[in-house]
């Protein structure tokens, strides 16, 4: 039940920020009962929350089916954050890369990725990041907030909007592998995913959409609890536990063991096969003995591998693996008969690859604090 007001009228207003509630973030039941309060229809709710999630509406005064009288009582009563487009880049192979700033000082990064098959957003879902892997350029950052549903969705309305201006193709696919770990920011992400895939939003397929996770076992079988739709990418990058503490301190608290067993749970409640990202880097995880770990790890998990080049970020302390190495990688994994794609990265030009996003963008770094990197060996 909302809170009422003095008055008898829904409170919207956010004593803890000091501001008007954001509209995105409200329910529309407790829209409807706002109405309601101030002798509005309830229907006007949907009106509105079409004009939000369907229509992608940035101010109330796009909302022309409802009254002015109705339109200023929004206005009065709500705020409608939306993202602002800060800077952006685009490489000589059509990848475009975007600042977006969410509030002042707070910029993330979303990415465009056209190729032969498929037209991919890759977009952030938080400002920084806690988890500093070492190979990742936002791993550098500090984590400073969460991204608010709304923050997710407006990503994947510009981008599929210069999808279709500049390409005249649709947006195909959408994957959660941007600044941020998504299953640390669970709640806004799954708000976000079932708003773009929701009828009433943008109507994209959740078999569409892929969410990259460093591997938080707990959350992993949260997901398979809710039965998610979409498909799960775990970033694993080595297949022993001392390996991976190196480059990924997450490990540390989930373990490879523990891993396992979350992937299989939610496997298992969803049926929907994982995929392991594996970013190869030279003289580290690259010999056939690491291939043979990865395929003892896979065993008996439902599981296909992306192999990932490496792109390498400013201070040069880890390197690409040659191809050679890379492609006898590959073909040691196929002879297990495992599933395995080597991804080559695009956008590299514009620091839009795998692991680049921060790399160089004046706008994040200013106002975070930049970690060290730790080398590999």
């Amino acid at each position: 039940m909302a809170l009422h007001n003095a008055s008898g009228f829904i409170n919207t207003f956010d004593t803890v920020n000091n501001i008007l509630l954001d509209i995105r973030n409200v329910e529309e039941s407790f829209l409807a009962e706002f109405f309601e309060s101030h002798g509005e229809k309830k229907f006007r709710a949907k009106q509105v929350m079409e004009w939000l999630w369907k229509k992608s509406a940035k101010s109330f005064d796009e909302m022309t089916n409802i009254s002015t009288e109705t339109r200023k009582l929004l206005h009065d009563h709500f705020s409608l954050a939306t993202i602002k487009l800060s800077d952006q880049q685009i490489s000589s192979d059509k990848t475009i890369k975007c600042a977006f700033e969410v509030e002042p000082g707070k910029v993330v990064e979303g990415v465009l990725i056209p190729t032969a098959s498929r037209m991919t957003a890759c977009i952030s879902s938080q400002v920084g990041c806690s988890l500093s892997c070492a190979f990742c350029a936002t791993g550098r950052l500090k984590m400073l907030r969460n991204l608010t549903a709304g923050d997710i969705y407006d990503q994947v309305v510009y981008l599929k909007n210069q999808a279709e201006e500049r390409y005249q193709i649709p947006l195909s696919n959408i994957v959660y592998m941007g600044m941020g770990e998504p299953l640390l920011n669970y709640k806004n992400v799954m708000t976000s995913i079932e708003k773009i895939t929701s009828p009433n939003g943008l109507g994209m397929s959740p078999q569409r959409i892929t969410v990259s996770t460093a591997g938080v076992a707990k959350m992993i079988k949260k997901l398979g609890d809710d039965g998610a739709k979409f498909n799960l990418a775990l970033s694993l990058h080595a297949a022993n536990d001392e390996k991976r503490n190196r480059i990924m301190d997450i490990n540390e608290s989930n373990h490879l063991d523990v891993l396992a067993d979350s992937l299989r749970y939610f496997h298992d409640k969803t049926g929907t096969r994982v995929t392991f990202e594996y970013i190869i880097f030279k003289d580290f995880n690259d010999s056939i003995k690491d291939a043979h770990e990865l395929a003892n790890y896979c065993k008996n998990l439902p599981v296909k591998i992306n192999i990932i080049e490496y792109n390498p970020i400013d201070d040069g302390l880890y390197q690409q693996a040659s191809p050679e190495r890379v492609d006898a990688f590959a073909k040691f994994l196929e002879s297990r008969n495992l599933i395995v794609n080597v991804r080559r990265s695009r956008g590299k030009d514009i620091d839009a690859a795998c692991g680049q996003l921060a790399n160089k963008n004046a706008a994040l770094l200013k106002d975070q604090i930049v970690r060290k990197a730790k080398p590999l060996i």
